[in-house]
């Protein structure tokens, strides 16, 4: 008979949790080298820097409610940090140290970030840790205390080129110094569908709350475990982490539809899909593969960040063993709603060979002889696909070999 994948369970949760951060990290690692190709450095800086300023001041303020530590602290920024696709644990490995209310530092002992740039020469690691940081690390601040000040002791470029840790700043709020003001992207990536979504609230009656943490509470803990919350909390959270992807991307596209033109947005979302796509397939299958093919591409389809959270992406996985086939469907949702169309899943919801594109890359990260092919939509749905094995071995997209550039696509948590 068809099924739906089964669910996780507690410990496996917390893995996906840290899956999905390292996989809104990768967005960028697909999206930009494609930008930067077409249109140069400067254009990638721009784009990025509001790219940044835009998604992040909204789901950290998210993130800040779903756990429950709200506040205009430095202790409160750090909090968010913690959570943020921009700073997936051990990958950019964080040092937090809490002075007081109004002052703190953090350190990066370890930022697969620069690890990434910095073959690439001096030009790309100063336009990040310099050019696109000066104003983003402020933005992200901004959400708990729009009057704090972040400020590098050192920074990249490395001297000496091994030196440790990999930087150091400082962060301090100014009771009577000027207010930042709200980023002009915040604003526009707010009222978007996905930063409409409500946030997700674990009820305290709730029996999956009852075996650990619901919120963050206590001091920042540097070497913070996602295993310390609950199972209610953990779905909860890999939920509005995969919303923060959303967001990301929805910011992105805004920032090149603004310069470039909606063409464009188009063309370099559909290959950023492509390329975080097959990398982040990837990356599930390993974690939580069974060895069963078939099983495995309706598990990983069921996981992938792209396609959650249900609430924002009505997408349904169904496993028909008897058929030997998996069969996806996109329906009507917030995320094909979106008034620009400049999100994942509406890309998908265009149909056509270029649509299958990233189901594709999909799919065949898990096996090379699975395909998808387009099905006649059922009532209520947008598009429908069938997920067959034994096909010719197909070759790695391109977009997903250029993702795999980051060292983010062979990362091994602690």
């Amino acid at each position: 008979m068809p099924a739906s994948p089964p669910p996780l369970a507690r410990d496996r949760l917390a893995v996906y949790g840290r899956e999905c951060l390292l996989a809104g990290h990768l967005i960028d690692r697909a999206g930009m080298p494609e930008l930067m190709g077409r249109f140069g450095v400067d254009a990638m800086r721009d784009v990025a820097i509001d790219e940044w300023m835009g998604a992040s001041p909204v789901y950290t303020r998210r993130t800040q409610q779903l756990l429950g530590f709200g506040g205009d602290s430095v202790e409160t920024i750090f909090k968010g940090m913690q959570f943020d696709v921009g700073a997936p644990p051990q990958f950019l490995d964080f040092r937090y140290t809490v002075h007081d209310h109004d002052h703190g530092e953090f350190r990066l002992d370890h930022c697969g970030a620069l690890m990434d740039v910095e073959p690439m020469g001096e030009e790309l690691v100063l336009t990040m840790c310099h050019a696109i940081e000066d104003p983003t690390f402020p933005a992200t601040a901004c959400a708990s205390n729009p009057r704090a000040v972040v400020l590098p002791v050192h920074r990249p470029p490395r001297v000496p080129a091994d030196r440790h840790p990999h930087c150091h700043w400082t962060v301090e709020i100014r009771p009577d110094g000027p207010a930042a003001e709200e980023p002009p992207g915040a604003f526009w990536v707010a009222a978007t569908e996905a930063g409409q979504q409500p946030v997700p609230a674990v009820a305290a009656d709730d029996p999956d709350a009852a075996d650990g943490d619901t919120a963050y509470h206590g001091p920042v803990d540097s070497d913070l475990r996602l295993e310390r919350f609950s199972t209610a909390t953990l779905r909860a959270l890999a939920d509005e982490v995969a919303l923060q992807g959303h967001l990301l991307v929805l910011s992105f596209l805004h920032a090149v539809d603004e310069r470039f033109g909606g063409d464009a947005a188009v063309e370099l979302g559909r290959k950023q899909f492509i390329g975080v796509a097959g990398v982040v397939a990837m990356r599930l299958a390993r974690a939580f593969g069974t060895g069963d093919p078939l099983a495995d591409l309706a598990l990983v389809l069921d996981l992938h960040p792209a396609f959650r959270p249900r609430s924002y992406v009505g997408w349904s996985v169904t496993l028909d063993a008897d058929a030997g086939q998996v069969v996806v469907a996109l329906a009507d949702c917030p995320a094909t709603a979106e008034p620009s169309g400049f999100c994942w899943p509406a890309l998908l919801a265009a149909g056509g060979a270029e649509a299958l594109a990233p189901l594709d890359a999909i799919v065949t990260a898990v096996d090379p002889t699975a395909r998808a092919t387009a099905l006649a939509a059922p009532a209520g749905a947008r598009a429908a696909w069938a997920v067959t094995l034994g096909h010719p071995p197909a070759d790695e997209p391109a977009e997903v070999t250029l993702t795999k550039f980051s060292t983010g696509a062979e990362f091994v948590f602690r």
